[in-house]
C-alpha cells in the first residue's frame, strides 16, 4: 500500500503555471525598472517633459509587455 500512494505522488505535482519567463521577458523588465529609476531621478530633478516620458514608458509599454511576451 506505500507503494501506491508514492505512485499517487509522484503523478500528481500540482497544477502548471502557464507563464514562462524568458531572456525577452527578463530584458523588457530590466528596461522598465531602468526607465522608472531614470523617470523618478529626472522628475526629482525637476524635469518636465523628460521625467513624464520615461515614466509613461516604463509603466505602459515596457512593463506590460515584459508581463505578457
Amino acid at each position: 500500500m506505500g507503494a501506491r500512494l508514492s505512485s499517487y505522488a509522484v503523478q500528481s505535482s500540482g497544477p502548471q503555471s502557464r507563464l514562462q519567463f524568458g531572456p525577452a521577458n527578463a530584458a523588457l523588465l530590466g528596461g522598465a525598472a531602468v526607465a522608472l529609476a531614470a523617470g523618478y531621478l529626472l522628475l526629482s530633478r525637476g524635469s518636465t517633459t523628460a521625467a513624464p516620458l520615461l515614466l509613461v514608458l516604463g509603466y505602459c509599454v515596457l512593463l506590460p509587455l515584459g508581463l505578457i511576451l
